[in-house]
């Protein structure tokens, strides 16, 4: 899969090996020709840290694509969404199987979550490394 994930963006802010990237994420509607005329069209700034062992080559201001390969962002789409989906289903199946009770079931299923975003929390840095953009040139 040598697809990529591209944005354009303005370089914001360089600290030492990082750089901070604005970008302008659109949704798959903003370029459809009638998207003006529809609510579900948006778009969000973000800000992306980049970390680049030739940061000082780079300036302020300076507009740069950032990419990232498809296998990331489906990772990353992973775990944000489909991992606690997982976990959310399997715990309220296996309680309403056990106790009968679908108000305890889905009790348990909110309360599941709360472990696994805590060690997604905890794991961030390990993540990062694993889930990261690079500036193309």
């Amino acid at each position: 899969m040598s697809e990529k994930i591209r944005h354009t963006g303005t370089i914001e802010r360089i600290d030492g090996d990082c750089v901070q990237v604005r970008i302008l994420q659109t949704s798959a509607c903003s370029s459809c020709k009638v998207a003006g005329y529809c609510n579900t069209a948006e778009s969000k700034e973000k800000l992306i840290d980049v970390i680049c062992p030739d940061a000082s080559s780079y300036a302020v201001g300076q507009q740069v694509t950032v990419s990232t390969d498809a296998a990331t962002g489906f990772r990353a789409v992973g775990l944000g969404f489909g991992v606690p989906l997982v976990v959310l289903v399997a715990v309220i199946v296996a309680v309403t199987l056990a106790t009968g009770n679908e108000a305890v079931a889905a009790l348990a299923g909110l309360a599941s979550l709360l472990p696994y975003y805590v060690l997604l929390y905890l794991f961030r840095n390990r993540i990062k490394e694993k889930i990261s953009f690079k500036i193309e040139n």
